[in-house]
């Protein structure tokens, strides 16, 4: 049983910063790219930003680029997402996933946690 858990999430005033933690637990082999997907009201679930084990390379929507850091800890079975700069267009559920390797490699989902960018 694998289950990935966020935290992080809030209201927050445009221009403030949020940072999002997602942990993996379960019985786990090896974890692959990790990523942040969100949607927000009304909107289809978009890729927000990546990271891949082995070398660390990363992803990001130009929407975010400059604003939001993705980083990973490995030994924690965790993924980051350090939001700065906010806008009220980042309003939006964030979900995490992850491709993890347990007996087989399947993608797995967090429940996801609000974020609301307003004054």
């Amino acid at each position: 049983q694998v289950q990935l858990v966020e935290s992080g999430g809030g209201l927050v005033q445009p221009g403030g910063s949020l940072r999002l933690s997602c942990a993996a637990s379960g019985s786990i082999f090896s974890i692959n790219t990790m990523g942040w997907y969100r949607q927000g009201p009304g909107k289809q679930r978009e890729l927000v930003a990546s990271i891949t084990r082995t070398t660390g390379s990363t992803y990001y929507a130009d929407s975010v680029k400059g604003r939001f850091t993705i980083s990973r800890d490995n030994a924690k079975n965790t993924v980051y997402l350090q939001l700065n700069s906010l806008k009220p267009e980042d309003t939006a559920v964030y979900y995490c996933n992850a491709l993890i390797a347990t007996i087989n490699q399947n993608a797995y989902w967090g429940q996801g946690t609000q974020v609301t960018v307003s004054s």
